[in-house]
This record gives C-alpha cells, structure tokens and sequence, in this order.
C-alpha cells in the first residue's frame, strides 16, 4: 500500500480478511500495489513496481490525478467510492491478472 491511511486500509482489511496488507516499505515484494493516487506521485509508484498490478484511487472529482495514474500506466484507476463498492471484485481481479 502506498500513501494509504489507516481508515481506508482497516475497511479493506475488513472486507479481505484472507489477504495481507502491508506498506510498500515491506521487504516481500507484492502480489499488488494499492495507491491513494492524490497522497503519492504516480509516476514513482509505477517506476518503482513494474512488473505488479498496481491500482490507484482517489476522489472523483480529482481528475488530474486519475489522469495522472492513467498515463504513468496503473494497471486501474477508480474513483475511491468504487474501491469500496466493488473491493473484492477489484483487488481479486488484479491479482488473478498474474497468477
């Protein structure tokens, strides 16, 4: 997890009991990169994770940000409603994408 807080990091865990949340100082590289795109620089977290899906969030209105992970090339980009409308449906998928 990258530049995510510990309320939205508690409702992930909560919804996925079975999947382990750590920061992105942990030493085991990650099945998954999960980004508060408006606490973080996009290109960074892509450049330092290139071969791990990596999903990004933010408010809808913050466009330029999605713009942002868009082009640094995040594998998705929702609005954080939707993180939290679809969480297992989302995180699932992407993790799947490179089993």
């Amino acid at each position: 997890m990258c530049g995510v807080d510990l309320y939205i990091r508690g409702k992930l865990e909560a919804v996925l009991p079975e999947h382990r949340f750590t920061t992105s100082d942990a030493v085991d590289p990650p099945d998954l990169v999960i980004a508060d795109i408006a606490r973080i620089d996009a290109n960074d977290v892509a450049d330092n994770y290139p071969d791990v899906p990596i999903l990004g969030y933010t408010n809808h209105t913050d466009t330029a940000g999605l713009r942002r992970a868009h082009a640094a090339g995040f594998d998705q980009v929702i609005a954080k409603s939707a993180l939290f409308e679809r969480t297992r449906e989302v995180i699932e998928g992407l993790i799947a994408s490179v089993e």
